[in-house]
C-alpha cells in the first residue's frame, strides 16, 4: 500500500518523517483536508491576518502529490 507524508509548514516546518499508508491518492486528498480542518480549528483562534499556514502531501519518494494553502489576509 502507498505511504502519503503530510508536512506542514507555518510558524515552522512540521515534517512528517512515518507518514501513513493510503490505498490511493483520493484517500490521501480525504485525509488532507481533514487534517486540515482539524489543525486550524486546534489554532483557536491564533491564526492571525498576515499569516500563511501549508499542508503538503508527497509519496514515499517525496512526489509532491497535494497542496492546501490558508492564507489569512486583513481587508484594506
Amino acid at each position: 500500500m502507498p505511504r502519503s507524508f503530510f508536512n506542514v509548514y507555518h510558524d515552522r516546518a512540521l515534517i512528517d518523517d512515518e507518514g501513513e499508508e493510503l490505498p490511493d491518492k483520493h484517500t490521501a486528498w480525504k485525509e488532507a483536508t481533514m487534517t486540515t480542518g482539524q489543525m486550524l480549528q486546534s489554532m483557536d483562534g491564533s491564526f492571525l491576518p498576515g499569516t500563511e499556514w501549508r499542508l503538503e502531501v508527497t509519496d514515499e519518494f517525496a512526489n509532491p502529490l497535494y497542496v492546501i494553502h490558508v492564507i489569512a489576509e486583513k481587508p484594506r
